[in-house]
């Protein structure tokens, strides 16, 4: 119970400090960092991988899957809108 407590913790503080961070960026900045954001969303699609292929309990491998999808979804949609952002740039 302490280690899920402990968990419960950090994630909640992550969340906070996310929003935070989030919130004070200008929006001429926010596509570019979206742009970096593409790595950590790397780190957790690989970090999902491994919880849902090890022998960890079937709640850690569902919700290992649900990281996985949602990291997925960032990641990619990340990479389409900096696409879509350098193609503004490009001479025609």
């Amino acid at each position: 119970m302490e280690m899920f407590v402990a968990a419960l913790t950090v994630f909640v503080l992550a969340v906070f400090i996310g929003f935070e961070v989030i919130t004070k960026v200008p929006p001429t900045l926010h596509t570019p960092l979206m742009s970096g954001s593409n790595a950590i969303s790397g780190i957790t699609i690989i970090g999902a991988i491994l919880v849902a292929h090890e022998g960890y309990p079937d709640l850690a491998k569902y919700l290992g899957l649900g990281a996985l999808v949602f990291a997925t979804i960032n990641a990619v949609g990340g990479f389409l809108v900096t696409h879509r952002m350098l193609d503004m740039f490009r001479k025609k």
